[in-house]
């Protein structure tokens, strides 16, 4: 794994308090070896030629501290936005495990994002920040499918060991969420499939799950995800091209259908699926600084 130089970690968010209302976000790691490949971070606004090759930043955890050292104002800090703090280098790394602790240390909640069950190694860390601030586990899970997992995130862990490790994480007591995004059009767009994940995040005890009933594409990020559905689903771009062209927004065709049947079942069960309720409701009791936004 290679190491590249940074100045700051912990920054602030445009808005104060941004995506499910962390203050703060942090990024220890560039670049992902999940594969996935509709993702986003490709996309050359991002500056990142070598997306899969995955870097440590040098000196990350001193770096960290005295981030947090300077903030005048706790909050909750969010990480997994650009990389997975849980790729497999972190087995041995320990980075993410140890920013975590400096978290607990300093009194800041944490958002995590990620596609791993490794996230489960630090259930003790993570429970140590919420007994003081909020912290929401959130798991991105597309399909229920592992087979077709494998061909849209090829080395990350099939959905069934997310799935399990969502229950672990609730078993704990932490606050747990599903990333449902992207939905792709033409393979995970289906009414089964949504069904088939609100019933799964119900039986690990995931009260709340995000949605996304498309996709975003451009320009380097098109291109490669193109190259994959040619390699994966033959003749599946075109059907994307003829589409939506060279729109950024790429909704399902299904969108509105997808969505009642979404948030029906979400009511019936009992999951809340708008940013501000998961929001309001991960930071309940801690304090009104956290939900100052509102």
């Amino acid at each position: 794994m290679r190491t590249i130089p940074a100045k700051t970690i912990v920054t602030s968010t445009k808005n104060g308090a941004g995506w499910f209302g962390a203050r703060y976000n942090m990024n220890i790691y560039r670049g992902c070896s999940h594969g996935c490949i509709y993702c986003d971070s490709r996309s050359e606004c991002y500056r990142n030629d070598d997306f899969d090759i995955v870097c440590a930043k040098q000196d990350a955890l001193r770096i960290i501290r005295d981030d947090l050292r300077r903030k005048t104002q706790p909050g909750v800090v969010s990480t997994g936005a650009m990389s997975d703090p849980y790729n497999p280098f972190e087995r041995t790394e320990h980075l993410t495990r140890h920013a975590l602790e400096l978290l607990a240390a300093y009194g800041f909640g944490a958002a995590i994002a990620t596609k791993s069950d490794l996230i489960c190694r630090d259930i003790d860390v993570l429970c140590e920040i919420h007994a003081a601030a909020p912290v929401l586990c959130k798991l991105t899970v597309t399909t229920a499918g592992d087979a077709l997992a494998r061909a849209i995130e090829p080395h990350a862990p099939p959905p069934s060991a997310r799935l399990d490790a969502l229950a672990r994480l609730s078993d704990a007591g932490l606050p747990t969420c599903i990333l449902l995004m992207p939905v792709l059009p033409w393979l995970t767009d289906t009414e089964e499939n949504i069904r088939t994940l609100v019933r799964r995040a119900r039986e690990a005890g995931v009260p709340y799950i995000y949605p996304a009933l498309g996709l975003t594409l451009r320009d380097r990020q098109r291109a490669y995800f193109y190259q994959q559905l040619d390699r994966a689903f033959p003749g599946l771009k075109q059907k994307y091209i003829a589409r939506y062209g060279t729109r950024y927004q790429c909704a399902s065709p299904h969108a509105r259908q997808l969505w009642t049947v979404f948030t029906r079942a979400c009511d019936e069960a009992g999951i809340f699926y708008r940013m501000r309720d998961i929001t309001r409701r991960y930071q309940r009791g801690f304090g009104c600084g956290q939900l100052s936004f509102f």
